[in-house]
Parts: C-alpha cells; sequence; structure tokens
C-alpha cells in the first residue's frame, strides 16, 4: 500500500480546520461482506464512539478497556491510572465498504496524536493513544501510516501513537454505552463531544451514514 498525505493542520481557536487527505493504492476486496474488527485509543471513549457510529461501513462500536494488567477492571478503577488500561473502542466494520487505512485516517484526524497520555484536559495514561492490531496487517498498516505523517511533518511534534498487539478487551459499563446519544445535554456532550462531531461531519461529509 502506497500512502501519499497532505495535511495543513491550523489553530481551532482562529476558527481553521485540520485537513488529512490518503491516496491509496489498495487491492479490490473480493468478498461482498466482510466483517473486521479494530480496537482504538484517543482520548475519552465517549468521544470515539460519537465519531465512529456515524461512520459509513461501521456496524457496532462498544467503549472498553485494553492494554492494562488488571482483570476486569472497573470505571473507576482505570481512572485511578494504576491498572495500566487505556479506554478505547473496539468497531465491528464491513472492510468492503471502509478499509482499516480510512479507519486510521478518521483515527488521526479526530484526536491529536502528538500528546502523550493526553486529550485536551483528560489527563492520564487511560487517555493514550494507542492502535490494538488485531493481525499483522493491521499492524504494518498503521506503522506505515504513522512513519508516513512524521515523514510528512504533517504535526509540529512526532506521534506518540503506540501500535500494540490486541490481548483482551473489558467492556466498559452500560452507562457508558451510547454514551453521547444518550446524554447529548451533559455539559461534556455539549462542550467537547459536539464540536468533534462538528468537525467530524464537516471533514467527513462523504463518509456520514444516510
Amino acid at each position: 500500500m502506497l500512502f501519499l498525505i497532505q495535511c495543513n493542520r491550523c489553530n481551532e481557536n482562529n476558527s481553521k480546520k485540520t485537513r488529512i487527505q490518503t491516496t491509496m493504492n489498495t487491492t479490490a476486496n473480493s468478498s461482498s461482506s466482510a466483517m473486521d474488527t479494530a480496537t482504538l485509543a484517543g482520548g475519552c471513549y465517549w468521544c470515539l464512539e460519537a465519531i465512529f457510529q456515524r461512520l459509513q461501513g461501521v456496524e457496532k462500536v462498544t467503549s472498553g478497556f485494553c492494554g492494562g494488567q488488571v482483570k476486569n477492571p472497573s470505571y473507576k478503577a482505570v481512572c485511578t491510572g494504576t491498572t495500566g488500561h487505556a479506554e478505547v473502542i473496539q468497531l465491528t466494520y464491513d472492510s468492503s465498504v471502509i478499509s482499516f487505512a480510512e479507519i486510521l485516517k478518521v483515527f488521526f484526524t479526530m484526536h491529536d496524536p502528538t500528546t502523550l497520555n493526553r486529550q485536551g484536559n483528560d489527563v492520564g495514561t487511560q487517555y493514550r493513544s494507542a492502535i490494538f492490531y488485531h493481525n499483522t496487517t493491521q499492524k504494518k498498516e498503521a506503522e506505515e501510516i504513522i512513519h508516513a505523517l512524521n515523514m510528512a511533518s504533517v504535526y509540529s511534534t512526532p506521534i506518540v501513537t503506540t501500535v500494540e498487539p490486541f490481548d483482551v478487551f473489558y467492556i466498559a459499563e452500560d452507562y457508558h454505552q451510547n454514551y453521547y446519544n444518550d446524554n447529548s445535554n451533559e455539559g461534556y456532550c455539549r462542550y467537547v463531544i459536539q464540536p468533534k462531531l462538528e468537525k467530524f461531519e464537516k471533514v467527513f461529509s462523504d463518509k456520514l451514514k444516510k
């Protein structure tokens, strides 16, 4: 797979927007329906969940935890930063509709992959940026995209997103699932998630579910 990546990254406080454009040469998928799984960490899972629920080809989004050393962690335990887990979303998607590379394009556009253990005011190792690959193809594509973005100096500082083997996914408590859709008037949803959704719907208007 060859990647040609162009990005104009600007300060949102000055009402400018970020664009990452990726052109890919891929082999056509002969399967009419090929369900696959992706597991991503990029800050609060409420934000990523709301975004990817609206992306064409994504059939299911589940919020949970991955990458730690404690079995069956609770949200409260993960928030202490002592379990080693990251907040993640696990996607079930149709790879005949959207590729893993296209999912990563959305992922890298919709969070800051250069801030270590932080997204905005959410600070802690549970908010780190990570891709938990499920197979060698995902690992290769993730590493290639990160390398290409760094080489193109898309961001002013290097990407800190880790590429880690998937191990165990623990589903978060029920009230964390479908969070934005069920709590859109809550403060965090209005002031943090909604602006991200508006950006997503503008930048990826051609990828929105009908």
